[in-house]
C-alpha cells in the first residue's frame, strides 16, 4: 500500500462501512459509511456484522495489527478495534477491506467513552495490547479501576479481559489493581510469556511495537481474568 497523509487517510475511512466514529466527545453520535448517522449501542452484532456471533474488542488498538489478526484466526467471532486515532485505525481498516474481512470493525472515539456506544452484557471479551503505560498518570492507565469500571459495565458476567504488556510497571499496577477487586478473577498471568509454550493462540500475534520490544531484550507480560 502506497503512503497517505492524515487528511486523505481521514477521508478514505468516510466511505469504509466498517469503521464507525464519533467525532464529538461532548455528543455520542456515531456516523458510519459517508458520514451517516447510525445507532450501534446494543445492536452491533445485527447491525454492524448481520449476526449474533460473541463480540470481542481490542482497545487502544492502534493500527489494528491484533484486531485483524485475532479475525482471521476466529471467524466465528466478531472483533471491533477501538482507537481515537483515525490516521492509525486506517491501517487496520484498509487490510480488513482488502482481504473481506466479515467480521471486523473499528470504532474510533475515546475509551474512557465506551459504556457510551456499548450496552450493558454487550460485549463477550476484552484486549488491551501494549498500551500507554502512562508513568506519571495512573489515573490514565486502562487497567485502573476507573476504566475497569467501565469494562465492567459492557462485558457480560463473567466476561474475559486480556492484557499484554512489555512495561514492568504497568504491569505489577494492573495486577494490584485487579487482584484487589473482589469481583475479578485472575485466570492466567505471566510475566514472560515466551518462557513456556503459550497460554493461548492469540498470543502468537505480534504487533509492530511487540517485535521492537523483543529484539530490545523485553519480556512480554500477559494476564487472562474474568469481570464480574
Amino acid at each position: 500500500m502506497s503512503k497517505r497523509n492524515k487528511l486523505q487517510k481521514f477521508a478514505e475511512i468516510l466511505a469504509y462501512p466498517h469503521v464507525i466514529e464519533n467525532f464529538d466527545p461532548q455528543n455520542p453520535r456515531l456516523l458510519g459509511e459517508h458520514g451517516q448517522e447510525v445507532q450501534r449501542k446494543g445492536k452491533w452484532g445485527k447491525a454492524q456484522f448481520g449476526n449474533d456471533l460473541p463480540i470481542t474488542v481490542e482497545l487502544a488498538c492502534g493500527r489494528g495489527e491484533y484486531t485483524v489478526a485475532m479475525a482471521r484466526q476466529h471467524p466465528a467471532r466478531n472483533f471491533i478495534g477501538v482507537d481515537i486515532k483515525g490516521a492509525r485505525i486506517w491501517k487496520g481498516a484498509t487490510i480488513a477491506l482488502e482481504e473481506q474481512l466479515q467480521n471486523v470493525a473499528f470504532l474510533r472515539t475515546r475509551i474512557e467513552q465506551i459504556d457510551l456506544f456499548f450496552a450493558e452484557a454487550e460485549i463477550d471479551e476484552i484486549w488491551i495490547t501494549f498500551p500507554d503505560p502512562f508513568p506519571s498518570k495512573k489515573n490514565r492507565r486502562l487497567t485502573s479501576p476507573r476504566f475497569i469500571e467501565r469494562y465492567r459495565r459492557v462485558l457480560k458476567p463473567r466476561g474475559v479481559l486480556n492484557f499484554k504488556t512489555d512495561a514492568t510497571d504497568l504491569f505489577d499496577y494492573s495486577v494490584e489493581v485487579l487482584e484487589a477487586d473482589p469481583k475479578v478473577e485472575i485466570r492466567y498471568l505471566s510475566k514472560d510469556i515466551y518462557a513456556a509454550p503459550l497460554y493461548m493462540p492469540e498470543l502468537e500475534i505480534k504487533t509492530y511495537y511487540e517485535r521492537m520490544h523483543l529484539e530490545n531484550q523485553k519480556k512480554i507480560k500477559f494476564l487472562q481474568c474474568t469481570i464480574h
